[in-house]
């Protein structure tokens, strides 16, 4: 579907909006790295494992574009295409959980090539925010939270 960029006082919102909560998330994604580079230039040569858990869909959206921006400084590469799974399940105390499963491809950091552009340090917990609205019969998933940059 798509994402977009929300104005912030300091920092930068990112929402995702999809026709599931995965695509959703694979486009709140691509607003993360549009933020800190020309996500056109970044090719999708090399894929990485991302996993993270937490118990609400909102928290589960910061967590997971979290151990995006540490996979992007480990690895010291940047991210253009995202595929996620999400599921439903049960931590060791038998409280609900959402597994996320997924993968990231990207490139090697080229600063001249992706045309860097703002470092983003985190994905806060403030704005953050997953619902289902009905467009004309359509339902579309938005998640939403304020990146730290």
């Amino acid at each position: 579907m798509t994402y977009k960029l929300l104005e912030h006082e300091a920092d930068i919102g990112i929402l995702g909006i999809g026709s599931s909560v995965e695509e959703a998330f694979e486009e709140g994604a691509k607003g993360l790295f549009s933020v800190m580079a020309e996500i056109d230039n970044i090719n999708p040569n090399e894929e990485i494992e991302i996993n993270c858990t937490a118990p609400k869909l909102d928290s589960l959206f910061v967590e997971f574009l979290n151990e995006l921006i540490a996979q992007k400084d480990i690895k010291e590469m940047l991210f253009s295409d995202f595929s996620v799974q999400i599921e439903k399940g049960k931590d060791d105390s038998d409280e609900i959980e959402y597994v996320l499963k997924g993968t990231a491809k990207g490139e090697k950091l080229n600063q001249e090539k992706h045309q860097v552009k703002i470092e983003v340090k985190a994905a806060t917990y403030h704005g953050m925010k997953y619902e289902i609205k009905e467009e004309k019969g359509v339902k579309k998933h938005y998640v939403q939270c304020v990146v730290d940059v």
